[in-house]
């Protein structure tokens, strides 16, 4: 069935005819071919950088650590494998919300970027580090990301809020998103411009986004919660695409739109905050992601979620690529690089939505 000029839900031939075997075979190596894209682009960011180092000498060092030096294994290991499993991390953990966002508020422009929860954490962020205003007392090093977490939850229940008030449909959330996202960047320009020039540096290296500070640990908690938050998403996999249909048609198929919606906003909210908590804010990342993904494999979710994430995934590790290679021995803030992707592919999003090409 058609959606638009997208593809949704039923394929055109019963499930065990040739022709949807064939089409689910092409999916499956989509998503084969994006997984062996992304383990080749991880191999290629911990193997650059100043100290240059092959991609044999990677694997060796990740498979045999024994049998190189002390101090390739301390460089490969302690400080490139975790940014660069951190950008794979990162960029599945903001498509995967990305892509559900879209879902739900059947737009395609929603993002944790656009509906201002990046917005919101950088304001946080901004709030500890340039006051040492701490959402938790005692927090230490840990509050700028408490506090970065703690808005952008913040301003996806007030999101959700919006939403179930009367006449609050989805374009009144993409609009009061966008609303958001200039009202705490007005907030955070104020911070800055009252900030000392030490915290001026760290908050405008905060908001641009970087993986440099990247730890075992930070890479832990994040894939800790894509784990947490992935078997809700694959549970309702079934009714997420039958929303694509449209409302009343999945609300007659049984489903409880509302309910579904508040538990998948409240996840995707999760799954973007804790990220952006820690690299700061890198747009465009969930907003391109799932296009790719919805392009390659249509609205199923069985295909169009791990695509979404692998999409992403491999945007952000080719672009951290990127950011080590334009300045030898300059490591470039990566979401700078992103918004220099992401913002033609926004604006054509924009053309095509104006066009009505997305229903």
């Amino acid at each position: 069935m058609t959606v638009g000029s997208l593809d949704v839900v039923a394929p055109v031939a019963a499930p065990g005819s040739t022709a949807y075997r064939q089409a689910t075979r092409k999916k499956l190596a989509m998503v084969a071919g994006f997984t062996l894209l992304l383990l080749l682009s991880l191999a290629i960011d911990v193997a650059s950088g100043p100290a240059g180092y092959s991609v044999f000498e990677v694997l060796k060092t990740l498979f045999a650590p024994d049998s190189v030096s002390a101090g390739q294994r301390i460089i490969i290991w302690n400080l490139r494998f975790p940014v660069a499993l951190m950008a794979v991390i990162t960029g599945m953990a903001l498509a995967i919300a990305g892509a559900q966002m879209q879902t739900i508020l059947n737009n395609p422009l929603a993002s944790p970027f656009t509906l201002g929860l990046s917005a919101a954490a950088g304001f946080g962020a901004a709030l500890a580090i340039v006051f040492g205003i701490s959402i938790i007392p005692f927090a230490g090093i840990l509050m700028v990301p408490i506090n970065a977490f703690f808005f952008s939850m913040l301003t996806s229940l007030l999101i959700f809020g919006v939403s179930r008030m009367r006449g609050g449909g989805v374009e009144t959330v993409v609009l009061l998103g966008i609303a958001l996202v200039f009202t705490f960047n007005a907030a955070l320009g104020l911070l800055q411009y009252l900030a000392s020039e030490q915290a001026l540096q760290e908050v405008v290296f905060w908001t641009l986004g970087s993986l440099t500070k990247a730890t075992w640990d930070k890479v832990g908690i994040t894939a800790a919660t894509i784990v947490l938050v992935l078997p809700l998403f694959i549970k309702n996999a079934w009714a997420l695409t039958a929303l694509r249909l449209g409302e009343d048609r999945a609300a007659a198929m049984g489903i409880d739109v509302t309910r579904l919606r508040l538990m998948v906003l409240m996840a995707a909210s999760l799954l973007a905050a804790v990220p952006v908590a820690f690299v700061g804010t890198i747009g465009f990342v969930g907003l391109v992601g799932p296009h790719v993904a919805r392009l390659l494999v249509g609205e199923d979710q069985r295909y169009f979620l791990p695509l979404s994430a692998l999409a992403g995934a491999l945007l952000l590790s080719i672009t951290s690529i990127i950011s080590k290679s334009i300045v030898p021995g300059v490591i470039i803030p990566i979401g700078i690089i992103t918004a220099l992707v992401g913002v033609p592919f926004f604006l054509a999003l924009i053309l095509t939505n104006r066009s009505g090409n997305w229903k």
